[in-house]
């Protein structure tokens, strides 16, 4: 089963918290009472997406809004952690996967699980490299040495990363050197 994810939270450039979703709005929204704050942006740890909250209220009015405990279930088997969405492919996939044994839900997962355990070193290496950039695309687009650190990123080479990202404030810096740990870590890596 996987882990709960977990979001980041900053004030400007300035880190407020870090942990599961309730846990973070509670440090956002108490910040912003106390009438301090910069804009407030927060992430997705898992894929350094930024999330949009409605963070007007108190905090208690905040996380019932938007953290509520238990969540709305949709189509699928929720208890198994199925989930259903939508996908598309050229009748050629479809007739192959209505071919395969226990039918297209089952062939898809079984395609997703080999690919999955063909490289995880590389896949999780791709995935960080993605999050960092979101991040750092959010929180250091305009920031000087944005672009080589980039290039650097998706290079594997982690001593330019950093020293091009020397300069960016601390606590952004930070996370998205955290962000991209993984990326940099990742058997199988190729540098150009």
């Amino acid at each position: 089963m996987a882990s709960a994810p977990t979001f980041t939270a900053f004030s400007g450039p300035y880190f407020v918290a870090t942990g599961p979703l309730r846990t973070v709005l509670r440090s956002a929204v108490n910040l912003l009472r106390q009438g301090e704050a910069l804009p407030m942006h927060i992430f997705e740890d898992e894929t350094g997406r930024q999330v949009e909250f409605n963070l007007k209220g108190t905090v208690d009015e905040v996380l019932d809004r938007e953290a509520p405990e238990t969540r709305r279930e949709g189509p699928g088997r929720p208890r198994l952690g199925v989930v259903a969405r939508e996908i598309t492919l050229l009748p050629r996939h479809w007739d192959w996967l209505e071919r395969q044994p226990n039918g297209a839900s089952a062939a898809l997962r079984r395609l997703v699980e080999q690919a999955r355990k063909a490289d995880p070193g590389r896949e999780r290496a791709r995935l960080a490299a993605e999050a960092a950039h979101r991040f750092m695309t959010s929180m250091a687009g305009n920031l000087e040495g944005y672009e080589e650190a980039l290039r650097a990123l998706y290079r594997g080479d982690r001593k330019k990363f950093e020293r091009e990202t020397k300069a960016w404030p601390a606590d952004v810096r930070e996370h998205a050197w955290r962000l991209a740990a993984a990326a940099f870590a990742g058997k199988g890596r190729k540098k150009t």
